[in-house]
């Protein structure tokens, strides 16, 4: 018969694994959900007819500064857009530029960019 201490490390031992082993299988589920999410968007700003770079230049021209973060953005409802922050002389905005026709949709001042929400 085995002795109480060598019974309780192969317990410990099995419970470990059994801990390590569902840690790793939640750990590949949330990895690949993350990866086909981006692959997600990678498809989906291929069907957008203004590139990236174009609306960079559109919304640095509207608000006369220098485009420090963008990325696309295709809502549930409404036209697929590229969200542009912009930094200029007068201060920070947020341009929303149209993905289909490359035309300025929205400029707001970005009063409060103290975080990294993307407003």
């Amino acid at each position: 018969m085995l002795q109480p201490a060598l019974m309780e490390t192969g317990m410990l031992y099995r419970w470990t694994a059994l801990a390590l082993a569902a840690t790793a299988a939640l750990t590949g589920n949330a990895c690949a959900e993350n990866a086909k999410g981006q692959e997600n968007d990678a498809s989906a700003i291929s069907t957008a007819r203004v590139p990236l770079a174009a609306a960079v230049t559109t919304a640095e021209q509207h608000v006369h500064g220098k485009a420090v973060r963008a990325r696309f953005s295709k809502p549930k409802t409404g036209p697929a857009v590229y969200l542009v922050e912009v930094a200029g002389a007068s201060g920070a905005f947020d341009v929303k530029v149209d993905a289909d026709n490359g035309t300025v949709i929205a400029a707001t001042a970005d009063k409060a960019d103290n975080d990294d929400n993307d407003d």
